[in-house]
């Protein structure tokens, strides 16, 4: 009897592009695709932050580099990607949030989240794309979204919207780039316990609405996401593209 045989993990041989890599559920993908064998760009706006992080993982023994990068800058990303590519796989992890009552929005707060979170998550994915287009070469394209992507919270109009944006548009471009076996998918999270959700944890009130809205009753942390990335960019997931992975402890079930 012949048995099916697991589809490889491995990431050895791939290159890989991980944007908002300087902290948070961006260094955890990081790592994560170094610890698979993946030679790994970490790119961040902090160019002293990510040398420091490429040097610790370089002494793990793992492939890293570091890529000063804004994305919300088109221009200068396209050239980076185009110069340091093609990658194989792309995790964009790059976001803002700044989260207010819808009537109070200010129109400056707006357009610095949606320059971000949708245009620059936009173009990076694009050149990412055209990178592996014109070489021929398949690849598995990350956008960290939110489980915001999919429903409302309290005073996250501006990203809410940026996040069904960001669902949006990736879930269009892979029945674009399917013919040429580029695989475009979403990691969906909810609140995950960083130094930037810190703050949201220490109001009594806002722990309160977060916790009861998770069924597992814990808020995430960055382990939780690692195995996502590992599933998206390998060979495990082949038959995967314009999806959503929801790592929302049950938040989006209900």
């Amino acid at each position: 009897m012949k048995f099916p045989k697991t589809p490889s993990f491995s990431l050895s041989g791939q290159r890989a592009l991980v944007a908002g890599a300087s902290s948070g559920i961006g260094l955890a993908a990081a790592v994560a695709l170094a610890e698979h064998g993946a030679e790994v760009t970490l790119a961040a706006r902090r160019a002293d932050r990510l040398d420091e992080i490429v040097a610790q993982m370089r002494a793990n023994g793992w492939s890293a580099h570091a890529l000063r990068l804004d994305i919300s800058d088109v221009k200068a990303t396209a050239d980076a990607v185009d110069q340091n590519g093609p990658f194989d796989i792309m995790v964009n992890s790059a976001g803002l949030a700044r989260h207010s009552k819808a009537v109070d929005t200010a129109v400056d707060d707006f357009d610095a989240v949606m320059d971000l979170n949708v245009k620059g998550a936009y173009f990076l994915t694009q050149a990412v794309a055209r990178g592996l287009i014109a070489v021929g070469k398949p690849g598995s394209l990350i956008n960290i979204s939110s489980q915001m992507g999919h429903v409302g919270g309290l005073d996250r109009a501006v990203y809410c919207a940026s996040k069904f944006a960001v669902e949006g548009f990736s879930k269009a471009m892979s029945l674009e780039f399917a013919a040429h076996k580029i695989r475009v998918n979403t990691i969906c999270p909810t609140f995950v316990l960083t130094d930037l959700t810190r703050p949201t944890f220490a109001d009594p009130e806002k722990r309160a609405w977060i916790l009861n809205k998770i069924k597992l009753g814990r808020a995430g942390e960055l382990e939780d996401l690692m195995g996502a990335v590992i599933y998206l960019a390998s060979q495990a997931s082949n038959l995967v593209t314009g999806t959503s992975l929801m790592v929302d402890g049950g938040w989006t079930a209900d």
